[in-house]
C-alpha cells in the first residue's frame, strides 16, 4: 500500500479533479492522489446513478490503497438549457443570417432551432441575446409570436443538436433543481458524499432548498453554490452566507456576463467568501490547453497563480483530467504552480484579521487565532488542530497561516471535509478526548515520519472537556527526543 503522508512542503491550496474516461481506473486515480488531488468531482451531467456508484467504489479503493481520505464532490447538473434535435444538423450560421426558434424539442425545417426548455418562447423578448455553444455563437431576437421567435446571427459558428443555450439577462422561471437533481441529491445522501454543488444558483433560497432536503435525509454533506448567473452576482452576499462553500463557475458565468467582467467578478466572489469565512473553488479552463499538451500556456499558469493570490481555497480541473490526454501531468502542473505561488504568502499577515463568523464559538476562535500567532512567533514546525466536526480546522484554514497544519480527527467524514480547507492536512487518530495522549501520539508519529526532530516546537489546539463544544486548550510542545 502506498501512503500519501503529509508533506510539510506540499501546496496549501487544494486541487479538485473531475473524473472521466481519461482517469477513471483505480491505478490512474491513485496517481492523481499521489500528485496532489484532494477532492474528486463526479459530474452528474454525464451518466446515471449506476455510473456514479461504480466511480465511488473505485474512489473507496483509492482511499484504502493510498491511506488518504480523498473527498468526493457530486456536481448536480441543474437546469442546463440545450437545443433539441435539429432537422438539419449541423447548421453553419453566418453573420446576419436569420434563424427561427420553434416550440418543442424537435425542428422540422432547415434554419429552425428548438429547445429543451418548454417556456423559452414565453420568457424571451425582442432584443434579448441568445448564446449557443458556451458563448461562441450569438443570436438576437428580432421578432416574436406565441410559437415562434425570429433571430439574427450576430456571431457566426456551427450550430449542432444538444448544444448548450445561455440567456444572459433573461429572467427564467425554471427551478435550480430539476426532479433529476433532487433524485441525485438523495443518492448522494445515501452514499455519504462529502460535498454537493448546486448549479445555476440565483438566490439564497435555492441553496436553502437543497440544504433543507439534505437535512430531512440526515445528510451532513456541505453545499457548494455555483456562481454562474448574473442574478447570483446581484445576490452574492446572501448566497455566500447561506452556502457552505462557493464555486466560481467561469464557463457559464463568462457567457451570462460580458467575458471582460469575469476576472473582476472572480475577485469579488473570492473576497466575499474570505470575508464570510467560506471556502471557494475557482473552476473552468484553468489549464485548458493541457487537454492536448503536456505543458500549459504561460497565461494559464498565471491564471492559476492569480486565483491563489486572490485567496481561492481550491482550483478545479474539469476536462483536463476527465477527457484530456495528460490528466496526471495536469494535476502535477497545477500542484507545482500552487507551491511556487504560495511562497509569496509566507510573509503575509492573515487577511482574515480578527473577524469571527457567528457560527464559530468565541473561545474556539480566540484560541485558534492565538495559536497561529504563537506558532509564527516561535517558528513552530507544525500546528495540530483536533476536531470532531472539522469546524476548528475550518477556522484555522481561513487564517491563511503558512505554518503546516495537521487537522486531526477520529471521524473519517470530518477528515474528508478537511480536504477542501486551505492549508489543512487531514490525519486520522484513534481518539481526541485525552490531550496528553494526543500530544504523545502526534509527536511519536512525526518522529517516525522524519517530520519532527529534537528541539522542534509543535502547537496543539484541542479541548479540555471542561467547556462543551469549544477548543479551549492551547499547548506548545517541544520535542525532547
Amino acid at each position: 500500500m502506498t501512503i500519501r503522508q503529509p508533506n510539510l512542503n506540499e501546496a496549501r491550496s487544494k486541487i479538485v479533479a473531475t473524473i472521466g474516461p481519461a482517469c477513471e481506473d483505480v491505478g490512474k486515480l491513485i496517481e492523481l492522489v499521489e500528485h496532489g488531488v484532494d477532492v474528486f468531482r463526479i459530474n452528474a451531467a454525464h451518466g446515471k446513478q449506476a455510473d456514479y456508484e461504480r466511480v465511488l467504489n473505485k474512489i473507496c479503493q483509492v482511499r484504502e490503497q493510498t491511506g488518504f481520505p480523498v473527498a468526493v464532490l457530486l456536481d448536480l447538473s441543474g437546469p442546463k438549457i440545450r437545443l433539441g434535435q435539429l432537422a438539419v444538423d449541423p447548421i453553419e450560421a453566418t453573420v446576419g443570417a436569420e434563424l427561427t426558434i420553434v416550440r418543442g424539442n424537435e425542428s422540422t425545417h432547415e434554419g429552425e432551432l428548438c429547445c429543451s426548455y418548454e417556456k423559452l418562447l414565453n420568457e424571451i423578448k425582442v432584443g434579448d441575446q441568445i448564446m449557443l455553444a458556451d458563448g461562441v455563437i450569438s443570436l438576437q431576437v428580432t421578432s416574436k409570436t406565441r410559437d415562434l421567435a425570429t433571430c439574427r446571427v450576430l456571431t457566426a459558428g456551427t450550430i449542432r443538436s444538444r448544444q448548450g443555450v445561455n440567456l444572459p439577462g433573461v429572467t427564467l422561471s425554471v427551478s435550480s433543481m430539476r426532479p433529476e437533481d433532487i433524485d441525485n441529491a438523495m443518492w448522494a445522501a445515501r452514499h455519504d458524499i462529502d460535498f454537493i454543488s448546486l448549479s445555476f444558483v440565483r438566490s439564497a433560497q435555492d441553496v436553502l432548498s437543497l440544504k433543507n432536503l439534505l437535512t430531512s435525509l440526515d445528510c451532513k454533506a456541505l453545499v457548494i453554490a455555483k456562481i454562474e448567473k448574473r442574478e447570483a452576482l446581484e445576490n452574492l452576499e446572501e448566497i455566500v452566507e447561506a452556502a457552505d462553500g462557493i464555486m466560481v463557475a467561469r464557463g457559464d458565468l463568462g457567457v451570462e456576463i460580458d467575458v471582460a467582467e469575469t476576472p473582476v467578478a472572480q475577485k469579488r466572489i473570492i473576497q466575499v467568501c474570505r470575508e464570510k469565512m467560506k471556502p471557494v473553488i475557482v473552476a473552468t479552463q484553468m489549464l485548458e490547453s493541457m487537454h492536448e499538451n503536456r505543458r500549459p500556456t504561460r497565461a494559464e499558469a498565471s491564471d492559476v497563480a492569480n486565483a491563489i493570490l486572490d485567496g481561492a481555497d481550491a482550483c478545479m480541473l474539469s476536462g483536463e483530467t476527465a477527457i484530456g490526454n495528460y490528466p496526471v501531468e495536469a494535476v502535477d502542473t497545477m500542484n507545482r504552480i500552487m507551491v511556487h505561488t504560495e511562497l509569496l504568502l509566507k510573509n503575509q499577515k492573515s487577511s482574515a484579521g480578527t473577524r469571527r463568523s457567528e457560527q464559530v464559538h468565541p473561545i474556539t476562535f480566540a484560541v485558534t487565532h492565538s495559536a497561529a500567532d504563537i506558532a509564527a512567533a516561535i517558528n513552530a514546525k507544525i500546528v495540530v488542530v483536533a476536531s470532531h466536526s472539522g469546524g476548528t480546522a475550518w477556522v484555522k484554514a481561513q487564517q491563511r497561516n503558512y505554518i503546516p497544519t495537521l487537522g486531526v480527527s477520529d471521524n473519517v467524514a470530518t477528515l474528508r471535509r478537511m480536504c477542501l480547507f486551505w492549508g489543512i492536512m487531514p490525519h486520522r487518530v484513534d481518539k481526541l478526548e485525552d490531550p496528553q495522549q494526543l500530544i504523545e501520539s502526534i509527536t511519536s508519529w512525526g518522529i517516525e515520519q522524519d517530520l519532527l526532530t529534537k528541539g522542534d516546537f509543535v502547537v496543539f489546539v484541542t479541548g479540555t472537556g471542561i467547556l462543551d463544544n469549544t477548543h479551549n486548550l492551547l499547548v506548545v510542545h517541544e520535542v525532547d527526543h
